[in-house]
């Protein structure tokens, strides 16, 4: 297959941007620099909430930005897309309609991965923005999977974690974290969905278990094939 150059839309948020660049080398088989996924990283903070524009379109509108971002990527070489962040998959259909090359989507392929895991019953700990726009709740059911969100209360730890802690560069401690990890296994889920990029970065820093599948991960995994390289054992 031939090898392709990889663009990532970045910025959203930094941290996952620079751990998904990361997991893409260590995901990598290769034993020199030259067999690693030639990658081009745009680390856009310019980029607008999703959330905040989901919630409320009179807010700035990330996807003309999104586009710019796929556009420039594209025109220094990258010849597939890739961005580290579910809730901006909410307009994955614009965006790669005005991507000059091909976008992965992040959502459907961690849908994917949940399926061929066998579950049945998985949690979603996402945005709010995600969360409304049903990205992961369709793609699950397509499978024939039964999505499972939190409640309202938990909704809202979430929400504190990505944007009060990670976003806001504070660690996240294993006390922050079992009162979410027990309301999910309460809801009798068999897997969960890590569906937040900055959610990856709790899984890293807290080893969390292999109940929880991390969407970071999937896409990293997802892109490392897509380009043309194998992945480590």
């Amino acid at each position: 297959m031939k090898k392709r150059t990889l663009g990532i839309i970045g910025g959203v948020g930094p941290l996952a941007t620079m751990f998904i660049g990361e997991m893409i080398v260590r995901r990598t088989k290769a034993t020199k620099d030259q067999e690693h996924v030639h990658t081009i990283i745009d680390n856009d903070t310019n980029i607008p909430d999703r959330t905040a524009y989901i919630l409320d379109n009179t807010k700035e509108n990330p996807v003309p930005v999104l586009i710019e971002d796929a556009k420039k990527l594209a025109s220094v070489g990258a010849e597939m897309i890739m961005i580290p962040c579910n809730t901006a998959h909410t307009f994955y259909e614009e965006l790669a309609e005005g991507s000059p090359v091909p976008v992965l989507h992040m959502i459907r392929e961690t849908a994917k991965r949940a399926h061929d895991l066998g579950a049945k019953r998985v949690g979603i700990l996402a945005t709010t923005g995600t969360l409304t726009s049903r990205m992961y709740q369709n793609a699950l059911q397509e499978y024939g999977i039964t999505p499972v969100v939190p409640n309202t209360d938990m909704k809202e730890k979430v929400m504190s974690i990505i944007y009060d802690y990670v976003k806001a560069g504070k660690d996240v401690t294993k006390e922050d974290w079992q009162p979410i990890e027990d309301a999910m296994l309460a809801l009798n889920c068999d897997r969960i969905i890590l569906g937040c990029t900055e959610l990856s970065i709790v899984n890293r820093d807290l080893k969390l278990t292999k109940k929880y599948i991390d969407s970071l991960i999937v896409l990293a995994e997802c892109a490392v094939l897509a380009c043309g390289y194998e992945l480590v054992d």
